[in-house]
């Protein structure tokens, strides 16, 4: 019996690697919002069923996709220096802004999938949200930021400001300022207020 498992296991993991695979060239050609399950199997070569086998929907193979993207992103941010102002910080983190900012669809599906949601099963890209939160406090400890309140408590605000300025670069009012500006704006004010100690 174990050695029939064992060439099941390699094949599915074969064909889950495939689906993958399939998945991240139909997101180069046409985006993460207008890829589709039957794109996916078709070009992969195996049956509706066998996506299914692997994965419960679209979102969860999207979830497992963009957190390996931003987990790709966070170890780069992790190798850099600790920023020297809010300027800095916030040019460090525009790669990773970016990536999130590049589609209304992909943005959507990281804050669906952030642990805001309440799931009961924390994905991978709710685990990159933990992982950032990380990295960000480890900046705002040695950096010359505010001391005034916890890093982690920092590093929580930071991120939501993240949230807000993308959000805003999709809102047709307020979509004029680009992200890296409306987000310097917002971390002068949380991470060096008039005041608080550095």
């Amino acid at each position: 019996m174990t050695q029939q498992t064992k060439p099941i296991q390699k094949r599915a993991h074969a064909t889950r690697a495939k689906l993958i695979d399939t998945a991240k060239a139909v997101i180069a050609v046409q985006g993460y919002g207008a890829m589709r399950v039957e794109q996916v199997v078709q070009q992969a070569g195996v049956a509706k069923g066998t996506f299914f086998a692997h994965f419960p929907d679209k979102d969860a193979l999207l979830d497992l996709i963009v957190g390996d993207e931003l987990n790709l992103y966070l170890y780069d941010i992790e190798q850099k220096s600790t920023p020297d102002d809010v300027a800095d910080f916030v040019v460090q983190l525009m790669p990773i802004l970016n990536f999130m900012a590049q589609e209304r669809y992909l943005f959507d599906l990281i804050i669906r999938h952030s642990g805001a949601a309440a799931k009961e099963e924390l994905g991978p890209i709710a685990r990159t949200f933990d992982r950032q939160i990380a990295v960000l406090a480890k900046w705002l400890t040695i950096g010359p930021f505010r001391k005034d309140v916890s890093a982690i408590l920092l590093a929580e605000g930071v991120q939501a400001f993240v949230i807000q300025a993308i959000a805003l670069h999709f809102c047709a009012v307020h979509g004029d300022a680009s992200i890296q500006s409306r987000l310097t704006i917002y971390l002068e004010a949380w991470l060096r207020p008039q005041g608080a100690p550095l």
